[in-house]
């Protein structure tokens, strides 16, 4: 590796795709920035990650593990060397991404009304039956502009061959959109000059975009729709996502003590009297929105709402029963939902994953293990999974146990070799796994994603898990302008 200051110790992975370097030269969407921070001695380095701590505490970035003996709020991670990528890896990624939720959000209105996908054989009936997020009390119902996925998430990564793959999508309430406008924050405070002197494009018109489009679904002839923002309360892992999405977009943050349901409208609770509310944001799961129709015992949703919803006095973002699309094992199936429904091919491709309920994929997932990633279809967050590289023969037979009681349940992938990129740690640059988010907003006038996303990042050495309860952290995101 080259031998300036900050590099010298730099030492590329074998057969994994460096995001920075490639056999020790600089990729040309890296070079402005390199040239930038080589030569930094280590105490000013140090000085702009002491920085970033700062700001990160100051701002309240935090986020909730509830399984920590270390306290429950932490700061999230975040490491200031950003991910870069150029405009026309962009443009492919930005058109597939748009691809996909095109089609999976028609699996949702025809899985939820006709089922063609089911009678002309495409997908299983007994697959779509048996997913826990498919709501029988969304069949038959009319969402406005038939847009069920209006906020995505979709889980990028990158294999050994540089090729883009999606991981799995996020249909029902993503997060970490609010850590993607931090860490943009936090570098420009970090790095003044190189964001404009490297093209970098703008991420800030995010909660523009999506207030934009949450008033577009008010159905009122009002002179403003009155949209709020539904949130579990302080408690939440994501509250820091609420509390900083409704103070951009300039909406109500509230929670279900502050809504009521009366007539089938719903009305917030105000100093001046009930308001009437036309849009919600909801980042409360299905099974606690109404206690009337699901869980009795939620103390997190409003009584009323789904009728209120069913009869379109209020629109709810993103509609309910969307589990069902980005089921694990429903995944499997995005290909052929491209096909079938936009007659095209599939721009981004999935990671290859077998169902386990077929007996003879079973046995050869068993045969293999050691070179698989087991995870549960419904479980997020790096919850329910085991990579097989790391597993010890009991987690391994505990898993066969496991998956032989209920095969429908789990699905497996080989082992991806996640691309990894230079983290600014313990003084040096170090390589670290990461993958990336972006976000898609569907709305009347079509689908927006702001340039980069979230770049999860395993900061334990070693690690393919990138998820902050897991020991994960964030980057800022860089897409490139087009060159001149």
């Amino acid at each position: 590796m080259q031998s300036t200051s900050l590099l010298h110790s730099y030492r590329e992975q074998a057969n994994v795709w460096d995001e920075m370097f490639q056999t020790e030269n600089i990729r040309p969407e890296y070079r402005n920035f390199v040239t930038a921070i080589e030569n930094l001695p280590g105490t000013e380095m140090t000085r702009k990650v002491e920085l970033a701590k700062k700001l990160f505490l100051s701002q309240g970035v935090t986020f909730t593990v509830y399984s920590s003996g270390e306290g429950i709020e932490k700061i999230f991670p975040f490491d200031i060397i950003p991910r870069i990528l150029n405009y026309e890896e962009w443009v492919r990624i930005e058109a597939g991404i748009k691809q996909r939720l095109k089609a999976l959000n028609i699996f949702l209105k025809d899985i939820y009304h006709q089922q063609f996908i089911i009678k002309d054989g495409i997908i299983p009936a007994a697959l779509v039956y048996s997913c826990p997020q498919f709501l029988r009390e969304m069949m038959n119902v009319n969402v406005p502009y038939d847009i069920y996925t209006h906020i995505a998430g979709v889980d990028l990564i990158r294999d050994h061959d540089g090729e883009f793959y999606v991981l799995e999508d996020n249909l029902r309430t993503p997060s970490g959109v609010s850590y993607m406008l931090e860490n943009r924050s936090i570098t420009y405070r970090i790095f003044p000059d190189l964001l404009p002197k490297n093209n970098v494009q703008p991420v800030k018109d995010y909660p523009d975009l999506l207030f934009r489009n949450l008033l577009a679904l008010g159905n009122r002839q009002a002179s403003e729709a009155t949209v709020v923002l539904l949130s579990p309360g302080i408690y939440n892992s994501a509250y820091f996502e609420h509390s900083t999405l409704a103070r951009l977009m300039g909406i109500r943050l509230v929670e279900s003590r502050d809504l009521i349901v009366h007539d089938h409208f719903v009305y917030m609770k105000t100093t001046r009297g009930l308001t009437r509310v036309d849009v919600i944001y909801r980042r409360v799961d299905d099974d606690y929105i109404d206690p009337l129709v699901f869980r009795p015992d939620s103390a997190l949703g409003v009584s009323g709402l789904y009728w209120a919803y069913r009869k379109g006095n209020v629109a709810i973002v993103n509609a309910m029963g969307n589990g069902v699309a980005d089921d694990k094992a429903v995944y499997c199936y995005v290909p052929d939902m491209i096909r079938y429904y936009l007659n095209e091919e599939p721009i981004l491709k999935n990671v290859p994953t077998y169902q386990l309920d077929d007996p003879d994929k079973r046995q050869l997932v068993f045969d293999n293990m050691a070179r698989m990633v087991i995870k549960r279809t419904n479980e997020s967050g790096g919850y329910g999974m085991l990579i097989g590289s790391s597993a010890t023969e009991e987690e391994m037979d505990a898993f066969k146990a496991a998956i032989n009681a209920d095969p429908r349940s789990f699905i497996a992938q080989p082992i991806i070799s996640l691309s990894s990129t230079p983290c600014y740690i313990d003084g040096v640059l170090q390589p670290r796994r990461v993958d990336l988010r972006p976000f898609a907003l569907y709305g009347p006038t079509g689908i927006d994603i702001v340039p980069g996303g979230l770049t999860r990042v395993a900061l334990r050495e070693g690690s393919l898990v990138v998820n902050s309860s897991q020991g994960g952290g964030s980057k800022d995101t860089w897409v490139l302008g087009p060159t001149q």
